[in-house]
């Protein structure tokens, strides 16, 4: 899927993402994820769930400081243990697509907080996992840059399957939407296909 959580600040739209990727726990019900249920995975198996199969883009980016471009947007490529050369191809394929070919050697701390964001979406698609959750992607990029990173989730949706669960307020990114989910105090308010 392509959807768009959207609400009201304290609609629960960043509980609800946390509780997707297993970040929070729930107090009653069941999350599944990929046909697992989170709820009853260990400590291990939540991390090695979202290791291997959640993307994440937070609106704060979080990346590593001590860590340049590249290092951040190959973390997760490096935990999976894939060779150097691969990952080499798919990080470098990754920071010219977001549009920071030649800043592969900076530190968060030398980027704008746009190119912070960008490194934060190269690092999670970079492993194509099935399902990336992303909260306010778009926020802090300019039209062009944004369109094309929307352009390449997309692509990534439409021919590897990828589900991308945004919580935004970007009418470009609700307008791609296929599914537009509004919360308003914790509960599915509207649900809506496109």
């Amino acid at each position: 899927e392509f959807t768009v959580v959207m609400g009201p600040s304290g609609s629960g739209k960043s509980t609800m993402l946390n509780l997707m990727g297993g970040l929070d726990r729930p107090t009653s019900g069941r999350v599944m994820v990929t046909g697992k249920d989170t709820a009853g995975l260990s400590s291990s198996s939540l991390s090695r769930l979202r290791l291997n199969n959640i993307g994440f883009v937070f609106q704060a980016y979080n990346l590593i400081p001590v860590l340049t471009a590249y290092e951040n947007a190959e973390y997760i490529l490096m935990l999976q243990g894939m060779p150097a050369a691969r990952r080499k191809e798919i990080v470098l394929g990754l920071l010219k697509t977001v549009g920071l070919e030649g800043m592969e050697n900076r530190f968060p701390r030398e980027l704008s907080g746009g190119q912070q964001q960008r490194v934060a979406i190269a690092r999670a698609i970079a492993a194509e996992p099935e399902l990336v959750l992303a909260d306010e992607p778009t926020a802090n990029l300019d039209s062009k840059t944004s369109a094309s990173l929307l352009d390449l989730m997309m692509d990534l949706n439409r021919k590897k399957d990828v589900t991308f669960l945004f919580s935004t307020h970007d009418p470009e990114v609700m307008d791609r939407a296929r599914r537009v989910i509004r919360l308003r105090d914790g509960r599915i308010e509207e649900d809506i296909k496109h």
